[in-house]
């Protein structure tokens, strides 16, 4: 077998040139062959190798070749290799016709002997490398993939099943793993995706042998390519499959199974750890919302492969994204320990974030939100206004169950000097502006309300539903019910059809607030017939969380017109639809007590209410329609209606209704004092009423 060595150079392609030539033992200096080849005498220099180490004419040739390509002359190397036959080259490499080749699916085995031909292959097979890179060096990519993929057609061709070890190409074996490297890339370069596709499924499904470190390389370099190229792939033909296996229906599905081949390699010790990986598996899993399949994947990682702290955050993060915040707070509370990383800036907001969602958490919310700001310092001084949202969210959270009124007043004020300090530090945070606009309409004013709400539209272009929808509540707090009417029809133009349900439900309700019964009955009929179009178009399902039109909210809500006209018999038709949708919620028993009440059922009503209150204690309007029947049937109910209200209103401080009733309470109770004052509030509140809920909006 021929060998080639360089002084000060080693056997790699992309080396500096060499000075000097050993082949089989012998030495020469280059510089009588790097002259011909200078002066144009390739066949002179050809045929002085030939007789120099005794070559054949092909094998003089690759190794001129790989001479002027160390030297960096891609057009002399191209020169040289015109004269060169491959395709004849390459034949006489083949086994011999008469010896059958094994199935392809057969792995090749350290000690299975192929019959190959004697003369070695790699100074062919590398001539043909280089030839590739000299072509894409000139830019030529088209070209030297066409070279690059006939590098691995012949091998291929030469061992079916690899390159076995006992042959000792260590030399071939390396250039047939770059090959299968480049080959993708310049099919990328020359922007022929199809053959990229085919090119990474090719290394990876073929009989090459190649190592670890190089399918590992491959297989992310895919991996991304389906992640990221935008070109949609399609799944792998019917020839790559096996049977039994699975098959990914899709560049997502493809990209995540390479990605955990790769992670479980990592783990198994098979490959260096690359970082990048876990953050393309990430990516990945979380546009599929899977990522409680990546929190697995950290788990299974082994100590010491990612800082603890980091793991944890890790953790954290994706069970969070899988909507289970307990176990992704108790993981910061771990990293956030005094041993562990207190001060960690992104863990402190984090941790905010979660707190902020439940109100019996927003007390430890503060303390991690004013922790964040007072560490955003320096480098990290731009996140102080997201510490700063944070502790206003939180605060309007604890405020909720503030155990008195001067604590709850105290803790909202708080709240909104917050958001007016994040907001001076991020001034064009779509999100803060829409929270912002939230906190000041709960606080009944309705002027900066308004304000942010339109700020917040045309921060979004209009494209946000929840910023028509809150402009429009607003307006009808102000009493401005026919620009709210025009706003919702603003909405509804810029609205898809199957994404009109809730602003179609707030125009009804608009029409209601003006006193228009029977165009709010006809909106209802239109909903009523979008629900039936969207079934025709996707099925007819249960209602599933995405059904933008509810069918069952509209039954409910056309229940409740119906009891505010006194209908109560098609209010019991519409509810009974309702219930046919939902067997068991608040809302159905909420409006099932309304009509038994309406209808002279007292003990049925009350029933119901306690029915709704035991399944959701925090539903305000069953509070106060339970408070005010129990204030209606005994006096001896008056201090349980009296308790249910003042709960009522630690959850909605606004409701004037529940203001009102507790004044009737106070009254019958003989508290005249106590009932003027909550007369007069139920007074106040009721002037600036709105047609739904503010704090439904967030």
């Amino acid at each position: 077998m021929m060998a080639e060595t360089a002084t000060a150079a080693s056997e790699s392609a992309e080396e500096v040139p060499v000075r000097e030539l050993c082949v089989n033992g012998t030495c020469v200096k280059t510089d009588e062959f790097e002259a011909k080849l200078d002066e144009g005498n390739i066949e002179e220099a050809e045929s002085s190798l030939r007789e120099t180490f005794s070559l054949s004419s092909e094998d003089a040739r690759a190794l001129l070749g790989k001479l002027e390509y160390q030297r960096g002359k891609m057009e002399g190397v191209l020169r040289v290799f015109e004269g060169m036959d491959f395709q004849a080259a390459i034949q006489k490499l083949l086994p011999p016709p008469d010896e059958k080749t094994p199935p392809r699916k057969a792995r090749s085995r350290p000690g299975s002997m192929q019959a190959v031909s004697q003369q070695p292959a790699g100074p062919v097979i590398e001539a043909l490398y280089l030839k590739s890179k000299c072509l894409q060096k000139l830019g030529r990519t088209t070209e030297a993939a066409d070279e690059c993929r006939g590098v691995l057609d012949a091998v291929e061709k030469i061992f079916p099943l690899g390159i076995p070890e006992v042959l000792a190409e260590k030399k071939l074996q390396e250039i047939l793993s770059q090959a299968a490297e480049l080959l993708p890339e310049l099919w990328k370069q020359a922007d022929n995706y199809n053959e990229v596709m085919a090119a990474y499924r090719r290394a990876l499904l073929s009989q090459w042998n190649l190592d670890n470190d190089c399918c590992a390389r491959i297989q992310k370099r895919f991996a991304m390519f389906l992640l990221y190229s935008g070109v949609e792939a399609g799944p792998p033909s019917l020839a790559a499959q096996i049977d039994g296996s699975y098959v990914p229906r899709n560049n997502l599905e493809e990209a995540i199974l390479l990605l955990m081949i790769l992670t479980r390699k990592y783990y198994l010790g098979k490959t260096k750890w690359d970082q990048s990986v876990m953050d393309h598996l990430g990516f990945a899993l979380s546009l599929c919302r899977q990522t409680s399949v990546l929190a697995k994947k950290f788990e299974e990682a082994m100590p010491g492969v990612f800082p603890r702290d980091d793991r944890w955050k890790a953790l954290a993060l994706c069970y969070v994204g899988a909507g289970e915040n307990g176990v992704s707070l108790n993981l910061l509370r771990k990293s956030l320990h005094k041993d562990e990383n207190p001060d960690d800036l992104v863990t402190l907001l984090l941790a905010a974030k979660i707190c902020s969602e439940d109100s019996l958490l927003a007390a430890e919310g503060v303390e991690y939100a004013r922790r964040a700001i007072s560490n955003a310092n320096g480098a990290d001084e731009h996140l102080k206004g997201v510490g700063l949202r944070l502790l206003g969210l939180c605060l309007g959270k604890q405020a909720r169950v503030a155990p008195s009124d001067f604590e709850r007043s105290r803790l909202l004020s708080e709240a909104l000097k917050s958001l007016d300090g994040a907001i001076a530090l991020e001034q064009n945070n779509p999100d803060l502006i829409f929270e912002l606009a939230v906190q000041y309409a709960e606080h009944r004013n309705l002027s900066a309300a308004l304000h942010y709400a339109k700020q917040f539209t045309d921060a979004t272009g209009g494209s946000m539903e929840k910023g028509w929808r809150l402009l429009a509540v607003v307006l009808s707090a102000q009493q401005r019910y026919p620009e709210a009417e025009v706003v919702i029809d603003a909405a509804l133009d810029e609205t898809a059809k199957w994404e009109q349900g809730p602003l179609l439900r707030l125009k009804a309700q608009l029409k209601i607030a003006q006193s228009l019964p029977m165009d709010a009955i006809e909106i209802y009929r239109y909903l009523l017939a979008l629900v039936q179009a969207q079934k025709n178009s996707f099925g007819s399902t249960s209602q599933g969380e995405d059904d933008r039109i509810n069918e069952f909210e509209v039954w409910n809500g056309l229940a409740n017109l119906y009891s505010s006209l006194s209908r109560w018999k098609d209010a019991e038709i519409c509810l009974g639809k309702a219930i046919e949708l939902k067997d068991y919620s608040v809302e159905s028993l909420h409006q099932k007590g309304v009509i038994s009440e309406g209808c002279g059922q007292v003990e049925e009503a009350m029933k119901d209410y306690v029915d709704a209150i035991l399944l959701d204690p925090d539903y305000v309007p069953c509070l106060v329609l339970l408070s005010a029947l129990m204030a209606r049937t005994s006096t001896k109910m008056l201090p349980v209606a009296r308790s249910l209200l003042s709960d009522a209103l630690k959850l909605q401080p606004t409701n004037s209704m529940a203001w009102y009733f507790l004044g009737v309470v106070h009254k019958n109770d003989g508290r005249i004092a106590d009932a003027t004052d909550c007369f007069q509030a139920a007074s106040i509140l009721e002037e600036s009423n709105p047609i739904e809920r503010f704090g439904s909006m967030l």
